[in-house]
């Protein structure tokens, strides 16, 4: 535990097979850049996008606070044109993994020289009735942002729940890259966390601490 005030504590998480369950993916322990880290890649059946493909995290459950982690992606030689190294944490999973929220990053697009797809940085969506394209049909740009990023490198993602707002924070940045101020599971959601990835992401991930409130 680690000690945050009089009041709050920070739990480190350790990333090992008996705490990590998987949920449309597959999960390893590995090694990439001279660090240890759990490796999570998509079920690759799984076609769709913004579906539940996460690594679980067993005996956790979250509705506010803080979840900080280290990640890195990579795009698998596999990878679909489309793919953009999609990394990030999925929050408020109920029990059956048919409901959650996340944020995700796609830091190749943070990379590219189209604007457009340089605002596509960061995404929030919920699942199953908000994915990323009911976003961009009912709120174009509200629920994704720009921010500076690249593939194989480490990022580290802070993201602070209160009630209905949610805010993303990269590489210990003051100022949120992302701000949602409608979460769509709405006040009181609680659940497990997953570690996020989608289609042709190799995606890494270390030092999780997670800060109940």
């Amino acid at each position: 535990m680690l000690f945050l005030n009089s009041f709050v504590f920070a739990q480190k998480v350790k990333l090992t097979d008996e705490n990590l369950k998987e949920v449309g993916s597959y999960v390893s322990q590995s090694k990439i850049h001279g660090s240890k880290a759990v490796r999570v890649v998509k079920d690759s059946t799984i076609l769709l996008d913004d579906e539940a493909t996460f690594s679980r995290i067993n005996n956790i459950e979250f509705s506010e606070g803080v979840i900080e982690v280290k990640v890195l992606s990579k795009i698998l030689r596999s990878a679909p044109s489309h793919a953009r190294g999609f990394i990030g944490i999925a929050f408020h999973i109920n029990q059956d993994n048919s409901k959650f929220e996340a944020i995700y990053l796609r830091p190749a697009n943070a990379m590219a020289e189209d604007q457009l797809r340089r605002n596509r940085s960061t995404q929030y969506f919920a699942y199953p009735d908000f994915k990323f394209t009911d976003s961009r049909k009912t709120a174009p740009g509200v629920y994704e942002s720009y921010e500076d990023m690249e593939l194989n490198k480490w990022i580290v993602i802070k993201i602070a729940v209160k009630g209905k707002q949610a805010k993303l924070y990269i590489d210990g940045r003051k100022q949120p890259s992302l701000i949602v101020n409608d979460l769509k599971l709405g006040y009181g959601a609680k659940g497990a966390i997953g570690l996020f990835v989608d289609i042709g992401t190799e995606g890494f991930f270390k030092d999780l601490i997670i800060q109940n409130e």
